[in-house]
């Protein structure tokens, strides 16, 4: 079964969602990965189309792993009081089990040790945008 783009598909255990946008007018991008690797990414590309593949079977340990760490928990956006404070930057929100997990390339911000693991690993496995 297929997540739903852009649901709350990713707040399941071993789930994961990504959720890309590029300043305050561009294209609304979502990744969503099942427990098992499969993806579908609506709109990664910026051109309107969904694409979908599977992540190798190393890369569907290592996420599983990263999305049990205990410390995820605490780079949650509650967590950190996290707010948005660039504008026209690359804002990736990361939707786990554990939490909503926001962070925008610009410079000075800090980021979450496990969570920008998950954003490499998903970026560089799939469509999504890469990070700085």
């Amino acid at each position: 079964m297929t997540a739903p783009a852009g649901g709350a598909a990713g707040a399941g255990a071993g789930r994961v969602s990504l959720v890309q946008k590029l300043g305050q007018d561009g294209p609304l991008r979502s990744l969503n990965v099942a427990p098992d690797g499969r993806w579908e990414c609506a709109d990664c590309a910026g051109d309107g189309v969904t694409s979908t593949g599977a992540l190798d079977p190393e890369q569907v340990q290592r996420l599983q792993a990263l999305l049990a760490d205990p410390r995820l928990a605490q780079e949650t956006d509650q967590a950190r009081q996290y707010r948005v404070s660039c504008i026209d930057a690359l804002t990736s929100s990361l939707v786990t089990a554990a939490g909503l997990i926001t962070s925008q390339d610009c410079p000075g911000e800090e980021r979450p040790p496990v969570a920008y693991e998950i954003l490499l690993l998903l970026t560089q496995a799939t469509p999504a945008e890469p990070t700085a």
